[in-house]
Order: structure tokens, then C-alpha cells, then sequence
């Protein structure tokens, strides 16, 4: 089977990749979504988790928030070293969520207003704080503020996800998890069926 294992740090990340992925994902590429109890848990269970994963040919993406940690460098190269310890780092990707994973949302104001039934959000999005929203210090509250409320983390979350625009690009870390996933399902797709 070829698969592709998500472990994430909260179950908001899986609520917004379970409408995200169907919309990008080759059929024969199976995602698997496994959320922990944030990231202490996540980086606690997450060698025993690897290396006990059955199928050989999974591909891993980690799936992280870089919150308060100053350099997401730092956070990014503490996962890969445990992705080594774990033996998968040949076939694993650490990708950081800048800030919190509301920055996605916040790069496509149009989805959130689409899904969460807010209006007047999109004249928003052309805003200088909108255009680059990696650099929003707290983008759950700007979140909550924006919608007067409506956002909730995972029920906004699932809301989102199937509304969110594949090829946005006004959130990097939103970007190269996009196209962290696509090149691991083009080597997924590059391996052999099974008989």
C-alpha cells in the first residue's frame, strides 16, 4: 500500500488535512492521519511510532507548530534528529507550521469566510498583515477576532480544510507543507505495486 503517515501535534491539524488532502491526493496514495496531545506527546512517542510502523514504504511528514520556540530551525532539526533515531529519515519530512497553524487560514481568508459563513473578511486579506501571514504573532486570536468568534480550533478546523486554496502562497509554511506533500506522493507514486 502506498501510504502517506501524518503524525501531527493536535487533532485541529488532522480536522483541516481530512478535507485537504482528498481535494490533492492521487487515489493510490492512502493518507494516514495520527494526532497526538500536543507537542511534548508528538516528540515523546513519536521514534516509537516510526519505527514500529509496518508498512516499509510509508512516508512520514511531521507536522508541527513552531508557537513561542524563536528559531523554527531549532524545532525543525530536533524532529529530523528523531526521525534519524527512529530510522525514517530517508523517507521522512518535518514540515513547521509558523506561529500556529491559523496562519494557513489566515493567508486564505476567502476559505474561512466561505466556510465559517463570516462575510466582509476577504477586502481584508490585500492588507499588509494579511499578505505574508507567517509573521502574525498570534494568528489563533487574529483568528478569533476576525470572525467575531465563528473560528473554533477543530471545528474550524474540518470547516476549512475543504475550502482551503491548494496553490496559496501568501503563508510559506502553509506552501512548502503543500509541496512537501506532493513530493512525497510523487515518490510514492515512483514505487513499484505490490503483486
Amino acid at each position: 500500500m502506498k501510504e502517506l503517515v501524518f503524525l501531527l501535534e493536535e487533532e485541529s491539524a488532522k480536522a483541516m488535512l481530512q478535507g485537504l488532502l482528498p481535494r490533492m491526493l492521487d487515489p493510490q496514495v492512502q493518507p494516514r492521519l495520527i494526532a497526538f496531545e500536543g507537542k511534548q506527546d508528538l516528540e515523546k512517542q513519536m521514534v516509537k511510532r516510526m519505527r514500529g510502523y509496518v508498512n516499509a514504504h510509508a512516508r512520514f511528514i511531521v507536522l508541527r507548530h513552531q508557537d513561542s520556540t524563536p528559531d523554527r530551525k531549532v524545532v525543525k532539526a530536533k524532529l529530523l534528529g528523531l526521525c534519524v533515531q527512529a530510522g525514517r529519515n530517508a523517507v521522512s519530512l518535518v514540515r513547521i507550521a509558523c506561529h500556529e497553524l491559523e496562519s494557513f487560514y489566515l493567508a486564505d481568508l476567502q476559505a474561512v469566510e466561505i466556510a465559517l459563513g463570516v462575510t466582509g473578511l476577504v477586502r481584508h486579506q490585500n492588507t499588509a498583515r494579511f499578505r505574508a501571514t507567517d509573521h502574525v504573532e498570534s494568528p489563533s486570536r487574529e483568528l478569533a477576532k476576525l470572525t467575531r468568534g465563528a473560528y473554533q480550533k477543530v471545528s474550524g478546523s474540518r470547516q476549512l480544510g475543504p475550502h482551503l486554496d491548494i496553490d496559496n502562497d501568501r503563508s510559506a509554511s502553509f506552501k512548502s507543507l503543500i509541496a512537501g506533500v506532493r513530493r512525497m506522493e510523487q515518490e510514492l507514486l515512483a514505487l513499484p505495486n505490490a503483486p
